[in-house]
């Protein structure tokens, strides 16, 4: 049950990462809403799957499933520049992520 809401808790770490750059310094109401739903969704996700999984590994899946969908959302968007080498650092992270799985 930990991982399936650490998991969940990255996917929310992604939407409150681009809600934050949507809400344009919080001067837009409807992005700085999900900005802040998302974001005490995911740290309660966080520190629940903290109560089961090592701090350390916890941590690190959250942040890199978070970041590896917060990029690759913003290149779908079209506002990063998608690149061979972006690609293959992305899925060396999503490859440590599902490591730090297999080895807990």
């Amino acid at each position: 049950m930990s991982w399936l809401v650490l998991i969940l808790s990255g996917l929310l770490e992604a939407v409150w990462a681009s809600a934050l750059a949507s809400s344009k310094g919080f001067r837009r109401v409807g992005p700085t809403i999900v900005f802040a739903v998302a974001l005490l969704l995911s740290m309660a996700g966080l520190a629940f799957a903290m109560t089961e999984l090592p701090t350390g590994t916890a941590y690190a899946v959250w942040v890199g499933i978070g970041a590896t969908l917060t990029v690759v959302w913003a290149m779908i968007r079209g506002i990063e520049r998608a690149s061979v080498a972006r690609i293959l650092l992305l899925v060396l992270l999503v490859g440590s992520v599902v490591g730090l799985k297999a080895v807990s």
